[in-house]
C-alpha cells in the first residue's frame, strides 16, 4: 500500500471516529436525562442535538464516500456492489440491490457505471437470455483486493470499545431511530 492511500485511510478513519464522539454524546445526554428527567425545554433542545449528530453522521459518510471516489475511483455503493460480488460471487441485479439495500432501478445505475469503469461485466446465461449476472473482472477484483472496507476500522474499533451497555443502547437507539426514519419515508410515499 502506497503511503499517500495510508494517509487517505488514515484521515478517513478519523473521519469516523466523529461518529463514534457523536455516538458517545448521545450516550451521555441519554445518561443525564434517565437520571434527571427532562422538560419540554429540554426535550426540545435535545431533539436538536440528535438531528445535528445525525446531520454529523451523514457528512462523515459524504466525506467517506468522496474520499473513496478520489483514491479508488468508486463511491461507496460502488464499492458496496464490488465487494458483496467479491463474497459471494456472480449474482443478479435483484439480489444485489438486496444485499446493499437499495431498489433495482439505482443498483442499475450503479453497475452500469461500474461496467463502464471495467470493474464489473453483465453475463448473460446461455440457457435463459433473459437471465443477468453481474461478476467481476480481473480489475474489480484487484480492486476488491485493495481496497477499505466499507466501514472504517476506526468506527468498528470505537463501537468494539464501548461497554456493553452503552453498545446496547446504542443499537436500541439507532434501532429506534431507523424506525422513525422509515415511518416518515412511508408517510412521504403516500403523498407523493
Amino acid at each position: 500500500m502506497s503511503y499517500v492511500v495510508y494517509l487517505k485511510r488514515t484521515c478517513i478513519d478519523c473521519f469516523f471516529m466523529v461518529i463514534i464522539f457523536e455516538l458517545k454524546q448521545s450516550l451521555l445526554i441519554w445518561s443525564h436525562l434517565k437520571y434527571f428527567g427532562m422538560n419540554s425545554v429540554d426535550r426540545e433542545q435535545h431533539t436538536r442535538e440528535i438531528i445535528h449528530s445525525i446531520r454529523r453522521i451523514v457528512q462523515a459518510g459524504e466525506h467517506y464516500s468522496k474520499e473513496l471516489e478520489k483514491t479508488f475511483g468508486v463511491s461507496t455503493p460502488q464499492l458496496a456492489c464490488i465487494q458483496v460480488l467479491r463474497e459471494q460471487g456472480p449474482l443478479p441485479l435483484s439480489k444485489i440491490a438486496k444485499q446493499i439495500m437499495v431498489n433495482s432501478s439505482t443498483v442499475t445505475g450503479i453497475i452500469d457505471r461500474l461496467e463502464k469503469k471495467d470493474l464489473v461485466a453483465r453475463i448473460r446465461d446461455p440457457r435463459d437470455r433473459r437471465m443477468i449476472t453481474i461478476e467481476l473482472t480481473n480489475r474489480g477484483n484487484r480492486l476488491a483486493e485493495n481496497a477499505p472496507p466499507l466501514i472504517p476500522h476506526g468506527i468498528t474499533q470505537g463501537l468494539k470499545s464501548l461497554p456493553e451497555e452503552d453498545f446496547n443502547k446504542v443499537v436500541f437507539g439507532l434501532h429506534k431511530l431507523a424506525s422513525l426514519l422509515d415511518s416518515a419515508a412511508e408517510v412521504l410515499s403516500l403523498h407523493s
